[in-house]
């Protein structure tokens, strides 16, 4: 059915409402309002906006640092007693993301039509993920909707900042791989070629070359004989890696075989300590039942490893196990966090204790970040230029060799 976005007012004439509602032309509208005891002052067919075409194209995908700002300014008029839904109407109109507003547009009509905001927000997973939407049905449930708003707000900063660091720190590397390997195939199809002929040419054809000059030209005449078939495959190798890390299994795999890796499983550990201190400590502020709080946390660890482990625990926790215990023993996580854990059990403060788990391994998380990047780039750098020397040591031997006999 086609939409209607109105403007209305109270039968007192003391509200004014805004939205958006779906009928089958500008009477059914007004006759809704009316059913709502809503007088309407404008009723007019919805344009259809870029963000529309967006969400055809699949780019409706809504920025972190754009929705932090909503959370925090939906929080600040939810706290200062503005009704949710001219809150959400007033956000809607005033921001500056396409993405965002479609989406609000939407949510704005689910809870016009009686739908709770919590349930409206779950209809959109891919920018409200279940830690999202979970809070904010347990804030609404409490009656504390503007405070549960803040601390998604904070979680989300934090989320997104250490996001930043972990990919700043590793697009150097990236780039300087892409350059070794772009450097390398370039020397090998347009330079070593010419070389070599200039040498043979020099030396004629029963020259004695040095074994690397005669490998690297091997190499070279192959890749030049084969280009046509090792860049797609090359290239159809690297796409299929990535299609399988993103099933399931290839996941679990690459998950597995990371935690194995020197350097970078103290990271991911401390990473996944941080984002299971601080996701379970919001939840568990919000009055989110343990375990619903453990299932939920568990989807947003981004680690199926520790995912499963959290999620084996949920039945040991039924049975009357305390989570401290299980966490104790499993080995995956440091022994401080099974120990506050158990403080906060204690004292009924898990989510006080474990927010001070959070800061620590964050901090924990910045100084090793700052680390291995101090030491993955001279690494990346003596790569580079290795590889590149070794070229030009089997070029340079056998010139420096042809240059000592016309001396002689």
């Amino acid at each position: 059915m086609p939409q209607y976005r109105y403007i209305a007012v109270s039968e007192d004439g003391a509200k004014t409402t805004k939205g958006v509602l779906e009928a089958v032309d500008e009477a059914g509208v007004m006759a809704l309002l009316r059913k709502q005891n809503l007088r309407p002052l404008s009723v007019s067919p919805e344009k259809k906006s870029a963000s529309s075409l967006n969400s055809l194209f699949g780019s409706n995908k809504i920025k972190s640092d754009d929705l932090v700002i909503f959370t925090r300014q939906l929080s600040a008029m939810v706290g200062a007693g503005v009704p949710l839904i001219r809150s959400l109407s007033s956000l809607e109109q005033h921001s500056e993301s396409p993405a965002l507003k479609a989406v609000l547009v939407d949510v704005i009509k689910e809870v016009e039509g009686g739908s709770t905001f919590g349930d409206a927000l779950a209809k959109h997973p891919k920018n409200f993920n279940d830690v999202y939407v979970n809070m904010v049905r347990a804030g609404e449930t409490a009656g504390i909707l503007d405070e549960i708003l803040k601390r998604l707000a904070i979680q989300q900063e934090k989320n997104a900042s250490m996001r930043k660091k972990i990919k700043s720190a590793m697009t150097y590397p990236m780039i300087l791989m892409f350059v070794t390997v772009v450097a390398f195939f370039g020397l090998m199809l347009f330079v070593i070629p010419q070389i070599g002929k200039i040498i043979k040419d020099l030396g004629g054809p029963n020259a004695e070359l040095p074994p690397l000059t005669v490998a690297m030209l091997g190499i070279s005449a192959f890749i030049l004989q084969w280009w046509y078939i090792i860049i797609p495959l090359l290239i159809g190798g690297i796409y299929l890696l990535i299609r399988y890390i993103r099933t399931p299994k290839g996941k679990r795999k690459f998950h597995q075989i990371l935690l194995r890796i020197p350097a970078i499983n103290s990271i991911i550990r401390k990473v996944v300590v941080a984002r299971f201190a601080r996701t379970f400590s919001a939840l568990s502020g919000a009055g989110v039942s343990i375990l619903e709080t453990m299932t939920v946390t568990a989807h947003a660890l981004g680690n199926t490893v520790y995912e499963d482990s959290l999620l084996a625990a949920v039945d040991e926790v039924k049975n009357g196990r305390q989570l401290s215990q299980i966490m104790e023993e499993g080995g995956l996580y440091p022994s401080i966090v099974s120990q506050m854990l158990s403080v906060g059990e204690e004292t009924g403060q898990t989510d006080t204790v474990l927010i001070k788990v959070a800061e620590f391994y964050e901090e924990e998380v910045d100084v090793a970040i700052a680390g291995i990047s101090s030491i993955i780039e001279p690494v990346m750098i003596v790569l580079m230029g290795g590889a590149i020397g070794l070229i030009a040591a089997s070029v340079m031997g056998p010139i420096a060799g042809l240059a000592n006999q016309i001396k002689n």
